[in-house]
């Protein structure tokens, strides 16, 4: 893609953000982005449809960010769940202000659908990829684990990251072990 319009395309989705931090989605006009972005109102409308798909494309820009961020620059290099949340939580950490905004918005659930989405896809890898105590049900446990792991993000992120990173990690990991771990030391 032409460095003008990555250019032009990352002002708009900025002056976006910056307005999604001070008012509403539904106030926001498509002047208000232009003028933020310096840009013409025909601008933006060339490389957005409407505030609409300026959203849905903002969100899939920031979570391919997010997923791309807990990646490793080797494709033979294998991540562990502990390696891949800590690169997660630290991202998050330096652009704490883009994904606060996001996910704060009362106005824009989807983000955080999508998020969970995301999270949901990545336990099902991890249990495909390491399998699941017999005669406990995949389907609620997918559930469990995404909709603990997303209310726990969402709420580290809206209380201004109280820890860092590493120990909301180990934390983290230390509840998942405990849920994996338990149902067999139940039947002993």
């Amino acid at each position: 893609m032409d460095r003008r319009v990555v250019k032009t395309r990352k002002a708009i989705t900025d002056a976006f953000i910056g307005l999604l931090e001070e008012q509403d989605f539904e106030q926001i006009t498509i002047n208000e982005i232009a003028d933020r972005a310096n840009v013409n109102r025909g601008t933006v409308y060339l490389h957005y449809t409407d505030k609409f798909d300026l959203l849905d494309q903002s969100i899939e820009t920031y979570l391919q960010q997010l997923v791309e961020s807990c990646m490793v620059e080797s494709p033979t290099t294998p991540i562990t769940i502990k390696d891949a949340l800590l690169r997660t939580f630290r991202y998050l950490e330096l652009h704490a202000p883009v994904y606060t905004t996001l996910l704060t918005q009362k106005g824009i659930p989807a983000f955080r659908n999508r998020l969970m989405k995301l999270l949901i896809q990545g336990v099902e890898e991890q249990i495909d990829a390491c399998g699941i105590h017999k005669g406990i049900n995949r389907e609620i446990t997918v559930q469990f684990l995404a909709s603990a792991a997303t209310g726990l993000l969402e709420w580290w992120i809206m209380n201004s990251m109280p820890y860092p990173a590493e120990q909301i990690v180990e934390e983290l990991m230390s509840l998942l072990e405990l849920h994996l771990i338990l149902p067999s030391q139940v039947k002993n």
